[in-house]
């Protein structure tokens, strides 16, 4: 069984039942709410596939003994540290960053190294601080920094030292 039917079948159960409620209603809520999910899918489509084409070329183009070497399980505290760069200066929001982290897993990276990747791009979000800065200011900003600077790796060594040897697909 795939791992996405579970998730695939409660979305498409809460997609039925809430276009179902807004029928009910009568106020033509559904078909408003068909067409900004149109509006969404449009815009987001184009960046969904080119997400998924570079997870999939990463798998194919980036040899498993260099994945395993720099980001593997056996990567160790480096890949760690290396993880959660790459997180924290990866553009682009949960469409771009999942499937490339979820490529990378399939392609041997270890489990410690995506979860320090994934909260460096959570926390860290290089590419969000100039807006960062520019509402809440560079004090807050630097702040926010300085208080959160090691989550990432915690989170990576934690990761590795409680799941580093399950196999997440395979």
């Amino acid at each position: 069984m795939s791992d996405l039917l579970v998730p695939t079948i409660i979305m498409g159960f809460l997609a039925i039942a809430l276009t179902a409620i807004a029928y009910k209603r009568g106020q033509g809520e559904h078909v408003t709410g068909l067409k900004q999910a149109r509006t969404i899918l449009i815009q987001i489509a184009p960046l969904l596939v080119f997400a998924f084409i570079v997870a999939g070329m990463i798998q194919v183009l980036i040899p498993t003994e260099t994945i395993s070497r720099y980001v593997g399980t056996e990567s160790g505290f480096s890949g760690i540290i290396l993880g959660a760069v790459i997180g924290g200066l990866m553009p682009g929001g949960p469409f771009v960053s999942l499937p490339i982290a979820a490529g990378l897993l399939v392609a041997g990276a270890g489990t410690g190294t995506m979860v320090a990747l994934m909260t460096g791009w959570s926390i860290w979000a290089v590419s969000r601080l100039p807006i960062e800065f520019g509402i809440m200011g560079w004090k807050f900003t630097a702040i926010r920094l300085a208080s959160s600077f090691f989550f990432p790796i915690l989170a990576g060594l934690l990761a590795n030292l409680f799941f580093g040897s399950v196999v997440l697909f395979g």
